[in-house]
């Protein structure tokens, strides 16, 4: 069976677990903490983050290119990737833009966050990892932290920039499906809608997810605002619209 080495509450691999259950596609998900994932990814030939991928052929240690390995073994009407080059071409610019702007601007926003409220981060950020490791976050919390901090460059006024940038491309999107298309390439759901839709799960916490998520009524208000206000946007909603499509399988 395909091992799936994650970060529980991480987008990225959320991004991967969607690809896979969408597929029908079995694995086994191997769930780490911070910091120890590290070793984990390496340990099944990766690099320093995760995803990785586990399967037959090598490990695979990006989101995009677990995505693409899954669209080689999904049947051509399901697939995420266009066979035309010039839908291909959209789908795959769309995916590198919210991988390199949305993606990090939104881990690291709700980050700032979450470390603020240790309680809700420890209750919600273990789930299903290896008992010692849950030990090892939950007294090791300060030393976690700094880890946090220095690898995601959190430095004090950061979350004003990021949250801009995360607003920008929630707009960007809305544009995009202002003229009334149903997904951000035209008819067919893309890469591009369950990257976005992943990404965008930093802000979101939506209730459909491969882990469960801290809602609004459980954070600080600070927080809780930001979330509501992610869920109120056109593209917020749109996302949280392919989250719960997920239970019918889409």
């Amino acid at each position: 069976m395909l091992r799936l080495i994650t970060i529980p509450i991480s987008h990225y691999c959320e991004k991967a677990r969607w690809s896979l259950q969408r597929a029908g596609i079995d694995y086994r998900e191997e769930r780490h903490v911070q910091g120890i994932h590290r070793l984990a990814a390496r340990r099944a030939g990766g690099g320093a983050t995760v995803p990785v991928l586990v399967t037959p052929e090598g490990p695979i240690g990006e989101s995009q290119q677990i995505l693409e390995w899954v669209d080689e073994h999904t049947p051509a009407e399901d697939r995420l990737f266009p066979q035309d080059q010039r839908s291909r071409a959209e789908v795959d610019r769309l995916c590198r833009r919210f991988d390199t702007v949305l993606g990090p601007r939104a881990r690291r926003l709700m980050y700032v966050h979450m470390l603020r409220d240790r309680p809700l981060a420890l209750r919600f950020n273990n789930d299903g990892v290896p008992a010692w490791e849950e030990r090892t976050i939950r007294y090791g919390w300060p030393a976690i932290q700094m880890v946090i901090r220095r690898v995601l460059e959190i430095r004090p006024g950061v979350e004003l920039d990021d949250e801009v940038a995360v607003w920008g491309e929630l707009d960007f999107v809305a544009e995009m499906l202002a003229d009334g298309r149903p997904h951000l390439c035209g008819q067919r759901f893309t890469a591009a809608d369950l990257t976005f839709a992943s990404l965008s799960a930093a802000v979101l916490v939506p209730p459909v997810y491969g882990v469960a998520l801290p809602q609004p009524a459980q954070m600080r208000p600070e927080m809780a605002a930001l979330v509501v206000r992610a869920r109120e946007h056109p593209a917020g909603a749109y996302a949280l619209s392919l989250f719960a499509s997920r239970i019918d399988g889409a």
